[in-house]
């Protein structure tokens, strides 16, 4: 028997849940939230599930507060008799601890992987940080597809013209080129030195022959910024000030996009993975295929 039309919820609001539900020929399901004076959380789904297959959206930047209520959300829909629940988490935390770096660290990422695996069928994210893992499937036991920022940073920045592309660090160079080659921008690779989570040196090459171009730093993740304020304090320093920065995933802790503006930036971009007003660039297009993947995989295997 062909299951019911997906329908997809979202704890907060987002701007990829009604492309989103769009792309699929999917409904928008219904959600009754609040908190209790103690500020223990109330949810109640109001759309039928029963037989459907359900999709939750969740970023999952500043994942301690937003964990609690996204598994109370996951296991009410399973325990409704949701047909299958996947989830589209744009941004996924707890990667960057993938190895216990002194003694007595938690190793997060391969705590938080099983628990939430737990409670989906399966899991579509947009460039996680992969480093000592290999696949998600390392430490996720669901099914997942991981979506690449990449296009779609790429097909902004062909829209542009007489850029130079400029990757703050090694770790950047293989997909720095790969936007390169997509968007036919010539680009940089920069040497970054990291004092501490807030304290990094970021070193440019030789420059000179493009202090003429508008300069667009691309990471995968702003934070702190300050990786994004030192490589444009090196532009600088080599004579180029017209400067732009394009990221996937837009954090921004303690307001660092506005401090980045007033450092030099003419425009700063990201992707929608994590709402912010920073937002100019659709990932939906590279998130239906895979999406659609798992939900014909699930309904095929059952």
């Amino acid at each position: 028997m062909k299951e019911e039309a997906p329908l997809v919820f979202s704890l907060k609001p987002h701007p990829l849940l009604d492309p989103l539900t769009a792309g699929l020929d999917a409904q928008q399901g219904y959600l009754e939230t609040r908190q209790f004076p103690d500020g223990e959380s109330y949810l109640r789904v109001c759309s039928t599930v029963e037989n459907r297959p359900c999709i939750v959206v969740a970023d999952l930047s500043h994942p301690d507060e937003k964990y609690l209520p996204l598994m109370f959300l996951l296991e009410t829909l399973r325990e409704l008799g949701a047909a299958q629940v996947g989830l589209i988490a744009p941004y996924l935390s707890y990667m960057r601890q993938d190895c216990r770096f002194a003694e007595g660290e938690a190793v997060t990422s391969r705590i938080f992987a099983p628990s939430l695996s737990r409670h989906i069928d399966w899991l579509v994210t947009v460039d996680p940080h992969l480093h000592r893992y290999h696949a998600l499937e390392e430490i996720y036991t669901v099914p997942c597809r991981v979506v690449q920022g990449a296009p779609a940073l790429a097909e902004w920045l062909t829209t542009k013209h007489h850029l130079l592309l400029v990757g703050p660090d090694s770790e950047s160079e293989q997909w720095v080129s790969r936007i390169a080659g997509l968007s036919q921008h010539p680009y940089v690779i920069g040497e970054k030195h990291r004092f501490g989570d807030r304290h990094v040196e970021v070193i440019l090459p030789d420059i000179e022959s493009c202090r003429d171009r508008t300069a667009v730093i691309i990471d995968d993740v702003i934070s702190s910024g300050q990786t994004i304020l030192q490589c444009v304090q090196a532009l600088q320093s080599r004579g180029i000030n017209k400067i732009q920065c394009a990221a996937v995933h837009g954090i921004f802790a303690d307001d660092s996009d506005k401090a980045l503006i007033v450092a030099g930036l003419s425009q700063l971009v990201t992707t929608n993975t994590i709402p912010h007003p920073t937002n100019a660039i659709d990932i939906t297009p590279q998130l239906l295929p895979a999406v659609m993947a798992l939900l014909q995989l699930k309904e095929s295997t059952g």
